[in-house]
């Protein structure tokens, strides 16, 4: 059958801004990418540094499997290990975020973190498409 999406069209299209935005444009995804491109991390070590909750946590990393961004691995271990990795297209990303973070430490250094944290805290909840 025919897809029909919602996204903005360009010549044609669905832009590929529109596209990278809706896979990469949640605070949380872009934060686990920044994390994951210094290497395998496991969930403890992407909550630490994160603060992300457990269950949110678990939605985005399982968002980044299915869309191929990571793989998870599980170890055999007592207890057992599971470790997260940037494949090829998570790799891809890093400079999108990198690119962020200049803006971010360049233009909006001045702004206020209570600012930053109220617009965080005003995103609606999600929910994971399966």
């Amino acid at each position: 059958g025919v897809q029909t999406c919602a996204l903005p069209i360009c010549d044609g299209q669905v832009c590929g801004v529109a596209r990278a935005a809706a896979l990469l444009g949640d605070v949380w995804t872009l934060l686990l990418v920044r994390d994951l491109s210094g290497g395998p991390k496991r969930f403890t070590q992407l909550q630490a540094s994160t603060g992300i909750s457990p269950r949110v946590l678990t939605d985005r990393l399982k968002d980044l499997v299915d869309h191929g961004i990571a793989t998870r691995a599980m170890y055999a271990e007592i207890p057992p290990r599971v470790e997260y990795t940037l494949t090829a297209k998570g790799v891809a990303a890093v400079p999108v975020v990198e690119a962020l973070r200049a803006y971010g430490d360049s233009w909006l250094m001045d702004e206020p973190c209570d600012r930053a944290m109220a617009a965080l805290e005003s995103l609606p909840p999600v929910t994971s498409v399966v």
